[in-house]
C-alpha cells in the first residue's frame, strides 16, 4: 500500500510515529511522512534542520517531508497555540501538493496532541476521498482542560465541535486505551469506528543492548522513573514520597528524562536536601533506555488523579514490561488494571504519596527472586498484549479493510 503518515513529531524526535513508519516500510509498503521541523522537547529547532535544511529526506527508506512551524519554545500557552496552528497551516499547504502528485491508499494521523495535526488529513480526505485512520493517543478537549489548564467554556466548546468533526470524518478511530471508547462515544455514535490499538515498546528497549554508556548508578534499592517529566506525571507527589523516605538512605530515586516539571523537581530537591536519595540523570536517547532499565530494581509509573488520566495507559508501562522489570504505579484506571492482571508489581491510588512511599519500602524488602518473578510476569504480559509486530499486523488488517 501507499501510506501517508501525518504527525507533528517524527525522527529525530522520539515518538511512536518512528516505529510505525519504519516497520510499515520494512513490510514492503510505500511510506511517506508529512511532519514538522523537529523541536520537541527543547522547544528550538534541532541542529541540522531549518528553513533551507533537510526539508525533504529519506530515512530508512521512508520519504520525510517537513513543513514549516513556529517552534514551541518554553511551552507557554500562546507559544504552543502558535506552534500547533503554524504546523496545521503549513502542513495543509504541503498536503495539497502531495495529494496532487500522489495516489495514497490511506492516511494515518498520529495524535499524541494536538488534534490540529488532523487538518492536513481533512483537506486530503475532502479533496481526494483518501480514508483517514485517526490514532488517538490524547483525548481532546479533556486534555486541553486538564493538562493544559484551559477553563474557558467557549474554547472548550469550540474544540469539542472540532473533534466531533474529526471523528465523523475518520474511517477508523484507533485508541491506545480501552477507556477512551466511552469518552469518544459521548461525543457521538462512533462505536463502530473505534478499534483498540495499544502502544508498544521500542525495539531499542525490548530487544536493545545493555552496553550503552550511561552515568554510574548509586548504590541501594533503585526506583527508576523514565520518560517525560511533565504535569500529567504528578512529580509533585513523587517528590513528596521521596521526602517522606528521606531518611531511608538505601532507597534511591532515579529520574531519567526531561520536561516542563524538571525545574520544579530540581528546586524541590535543593530546598529539601534530597541529593542523597534523588538522582537526576537528564535526557538520553531511546537507545540508552535498555542500559538504564537494567540497573533499576523497580520502575515507577505515575499519573495525576483526574478522569482523563484514569482512562489513559501511559506508554512507559509497555516499555517497563518489555524490559522485564517490576512496576510500582501511582495511578488509577486501566494502567493499574494492567499491572494487577499481569501480576508484575504494586499499585496505589493516584496522588497517594504516603501509600507510594510505603509500597516502595515494601518492594525494597523483597528478595531478588521475588523481584525477578515480578519482572518475568511483566515480560510475559507484554509479549501477549503489546508486542509491536502483532500491533502493526493488526493495523495492516485494519487499513486493508480485512479487520
Amino acid at each position: 500500500m501507499n501510506i501517508l503518515i501525518i504527525t507533528q513529531y517524527f525522527y529525530p524526535e522520539n515518538f511512536k510515529s518512528n516505529d510505525l513508519a519504519f516497520e510499515l516500510k520494512n513490510r514492503g509498503h510505500q511510506v511517506t511522512v508529512l511532519t514538522g521541523l523537529p523541536n520537541y522537547p527543547e522547544g528550538k529547532i534541532f541542529e541540522g534542520y531549518g528553513f533551507f535544511k533537510n526539508r525533504e529526506q529519506t530515512i530508512n527508506g521512508v520519504k520525510v517531508i517537513r513543513s514549516l512551524l513556529l517552534p514551541r519554545g518554553k511551552g507557554g500557552g500562546l507559544r504552543l497555540f502558535a506552534n500547533y496552528y503554524s504546523f496545521a497551516f503549513f502542513a495543509s499547504v504541503k498536503a495539497f501538493f502531495l495529494g496532487l502528485n500522489n495516489r495514497f491508499d490511506a492516511i494515518i494521523v498520529h495524535e499524541p496532541s494536538p488534534i490540529t495535526q488532523y487538518y492536513p488529513a481533512l483537506l486530503m480526505n475532502k479533496l481526494w476521498k483518501i480514508p483517514v485512520y485517526f490514532w488517538v493517543m490524547d483525548l481532546w478537549p479533556e486534555s486541553l482542560s486538564i493538562a493544559g489548564g484551559v477553563k474557558n467554556k467557549f474554547v472548550l466548546s469550540y474544540y469539542t465541535k472540532v473533534i466531533k468533526g474529526f471523528y465523523k470524518n475518520s474511517e477508523k478511530i484507533l485508541i491506545t486505551s480501552k477507556g477512551f471508547r466511552g469518552a469518544i462515544n459521548e461525543k457521538g455514535d462512533f462505536n463502530n469506528k473505534i478499534v483498540y490499538f495499544p502502544n508498544w515498546a521500542e525495539d531499542a528497549i525490548s530487544e536493545g543492548s545493555k552496553d550503552f554508556p550511561i552515568p554510574p548508578m548509586p548504590e541501594g534499592f533503585k526506583v527508576m522513573f523514565a520518560g517525560n517529566i511533565g504535569e500529567a506525571q504528578d512529580l509533585d507527589n513523587i517528590m513528596r514520597a521521596a521526602l517522606q523516605l528521606k531518611e531511608k538512605k538505601n532507597i534511591k530515586f532515579i529520574l531519567v528524562g526531561d520536561g516542563r516539571k524538571m525545574p520544579f523537581v530540581k528546586e524541590f530537591v535543593e530546598q529539601n536536601d534530597l541529593h542523597d536519595t534523588v538522582n537526576i540523570m537528564g535526557r538520553f536517547p531511546v537507545e540508552a533506555m535498555s542500559s538504564f532499565f537494567d540497573k533499576a530494581d523497580v520502575m515507577l509509573v505515575t499519573l495525576k488523579d483526574d478522569p482523563i488520566f484514569n482512562l489513559t495507559v501511559p506508554a512507559k508501562l509497555q516499555a517497563y514490561m518489555s524490559a522485564s522489570k517490576p512496576v510500582i504505579a501511582m495511578l488509577n484506571g486501566e494502567g493499574a488494571d494492567n499491572i494487577l492482571d499481569a501480576g508484575c508489581g504494586f499499585t496505589v491510588d493516584a496522588g497517594d504519596y504516603s501509600a507510594l512511599a510505603e509500597t516502595i519500602v515494601k518492594a525494597s524488602e523483597l528478595s531478588s527472586e521475588e523481584l525477578q518473578k515480578l519482572g518475568s510476569n511483566s515480560r510475559k504480559y507484554y509479549a501477549e498484549n503489546f508486542k509491536m509486530s502483532a500491533c502493526i499486523s493488526n493495523l495492516e488488517n485494519i487499513i486493508s479493510k480485512k479487520a
